[in-house]
């Protein structure tokens, strides 16, 4: 890895998980387009900043709190900060609050423009990064991580996005945060199945711990199966937002990786394959939801 600092601190932020962040408000703003609103540009910038934020910030927690237990001490995959020496916990644990900050400023003038319920959604957001593996008694390690990302980088980011902009919420953004929440879900699978060993020698009981090998495979490609779905029922609503299946075709090669038993470091390419399946059925959901939303 590069010595540069700026180059350490935004490795340490896992830039391949951002994603997860970006595709709701995309999949949330383009929902809300054709509902008689229009939709106000520096909104979806502003929730653009919470959700990125919230993302890193957690990233960061995750970092900061694995590496001062030790659970990170032999894993595979992205850069950890403090489990590689190149930044010390406290350091870290800055570099989140900071993260937690800048989402905080921008849910802020959010609030002030749409309605003040946006200042509990952010502060319960916040105190979920956290408690993902910070804390005393983190959730993530005992399995329950599954459920916070679904629910915030999920129904809560792009119901979220489309709330911004009309005020309330709407049956196809409903929908579509179901589709974007399973996405988002099955990075965290692929990234849990790939440290499963590690995982469980360090009493780390993430839900692929649980579920076991053969469970944890089966859930990921129902998660795909299920995103299909979800696709489908909006379409029912929006017809064009059917496009959304053509960049869900990315989600085969890493489907096949997984029902093919790869295991360790084999899966970091399957975390990216994911994640730009993620990223593409995004772009073409939205594409087709703006396309229905404007027709």
């Amino acid at each position: 890895m590069s010595s540069n600092p700026a180059s350490v601190w935004i490795q340490g932020a896992r830039p391949k998980t951002l994603p997860a962040a970006i595709v709701p408000v995309m999949v949330g703003t383009a929902a809300a387009v054709g509902e008689g609103e229009t939709i106000i540009l520096w909104r979806v910038l502003a929730a653009g900043i919470v959700a990125l934020a919230l993302q890193i910030a957690t990233n960061y927690v995750n970092d900061y709190a694995d590496g001062e237990r030790g659970t990170d001490d032999n894993r595979v995959g992205p850069v950890r900060l403090v489990a590689a020496g190149l930044a010390t916990p406290g350091q870290v644990k800055k570099a989140a609050l900071a993260a937690f900050g800048i989402a905080g400023l921008a849910g802020l003038a959010l609030s002030l423009a749409v309605g003040p319920e946006l200042l509990l959604v952010g502060a319960v957001s916040m105190l979920a990064g956290w408690g993902y593996t910070g804390g005393p008694k983190p959730y993530g390690y005992m399995g329950l991580g599954e459920i916070f990302v679904f629910v915030f980088f999920g129904v809560v980011a792009t119901v979220g996005s489309t709330y911004v902009q009309l005020s309330r919420i709407t049956p196809l953004s409903l929908i579509c945060s179901v589709a974007v929440g399973f996405l988002a879900v099955s990075l965290l699978v692929i990234n849990n199945l790939r440290d499963r060993p590690l995982d469980a020698e360090a009493g780390k009981n993430t839900l692929a711990v649980r579920l076991g090998d053969l469970k944890s495979r089966q859930f990921y490609v129902a998660l795909i199966l299920g995103t299909a779905a979800c696709i489908i029922g909006a379409a029912v609503l929006r017809w064009p937002a059917v496009l959304g299946l053509v960049g869900l075709v990315a989600a085969q090669r890493p489907t096949r990786d997984v029902l093919d038993g790869l295991l360790g470091e084999d899966l970091i390419p399957v975390l990216s394959d994911t994640g730009r399946a993620q990223l593409l059925t995004g772009i073409t959901l939205s594409i087709g939801l703006v396309i229905g939303g404007i027709g």
